[in-house]
């Protein structure tokens, strides 16, 4: 069992990736050079390594921005076009659990969800990702929450919560 986690949301540009680490952290948050602490329930944190803007729409290979990067729990907007592949295969390749909520339709996406054109589902789930497709349009809240609920329990069974 690997003991590192990747957390990515993905989807089309504007989808609603940056608003869903926004409210999870609960302020507007950036792509730092170093892990920050995230709060999931009351005084209870874990240590995270955010990529907010995703690797694809900036340019960048998530292989340079995470090389030496050691936290345990990795959360990284991901941009639904092809070379999405590169920052999948190299969480792949880096033996991370996979989680990935694909916002699939996306906030400024047409009604209703689009078909899977780049063929990802079957590819993280031979895999062993878990995949969870939401409406980037609604239910922000609870998307967040799904998410707060994935990394703890995740990270408790791990011993990585700590008091914050």
């Amino acid at each position: 069992m690997t003991d590192r986690l990747f957390v990515g949301v993905l989807g089309h540009r504007k989808s609603g990736k940056s608003t869903t680490w926004n409210t999870l952290f609960g302020a507007t948050v950036r792509t730092s050079s170093s892990p920050r602490p995230l709060q999931l329930r009351p005084n209870e944190c874990v240590e995270v390594f955010l990529i907010s803007g995703s690797p694809e729409e900036r340019g960048l290979y998530a292989g340079d921005v995470l090389k030496d990067q050691r936290a345990r729990i990795v959360l990284c907007s991901m941009q639904y076009v092809d070379h999405v592949a590169d920052t999948i295969r190299y969480v792949e390749e880096q033996d991370f659990w996979l989680y990935v909520q694909w916002l699939n339709p996306g906030f400024t996406d047409a009604d209703p969800q689009y078909w899977d054109y780049l063929g990802l589902t079957g590819r993280l789930l031979s895999k062993g990702a878990t995949l969870a497709i939401r409406s980037g349009k609604h239910d922000l809240e609870m998307r967040v929450q799904e998410l707060r609920e994935f990394i703890y329990g995740w990270a408790s069974f791990r011993s990585l919560v700590f008091p914050c």
